[in-house]
């Protein structure tokens, strides 16, 4: 596949995570659920800029290693992100959320409208 095939397998998998973050914005939901969603849908944004630069994106979940590879700054509320892609899924906790999910969602979907225009 061409770079902007792969690039667009990774956003599809993106539109599915934000549409469970944007089902599960009740504060009911717990933070370490949604926290994941989040984190799984800002990796797959740095590796569709990877991708998009011709690479190969490491096996990683590491969000600032893979905002270095990508050429990316990522917000601090995105790279708050990072303890939910392990430890928030294999400790106990608690992992409250370092920013409000509406503003978390909002950055992540600007992002992807970002990449997106790229793709267009």
């Amino acid at each position: 596949m061409t770079p902007k095939e792969d690039a667009r397998v990774l956003m599809a998998l993106v539109d599915r995570h934000l549409r469970a973050l944007q089902l599960n914005l009740d504060p009911a939901y717990p933070d370490e659920e949604w926290g994941f969603t989040a984190q799984q849908a800002v990796e797959k944004l740095l590796k569709v800029r990877i991708v998009l630069n011709d690479e190969r994106p490491r096996f990683t979940h590491m969000l600032k290693e893979l905002s270095l590879l990508a050429g990316v700054e990522l917000d601090p509320a995105l790279l708050s992100l990072q303890p939910y892609a392990v430890e928030a899924r294999y400790e106990e906790g608690p992992f409250p959320l370092t920013a409000d999910r509406t503003v978390i969602l909002e950055q992540i979907v600007a992002f992807r409208s970002r990449l997106e225009q790229e793709l267009a």
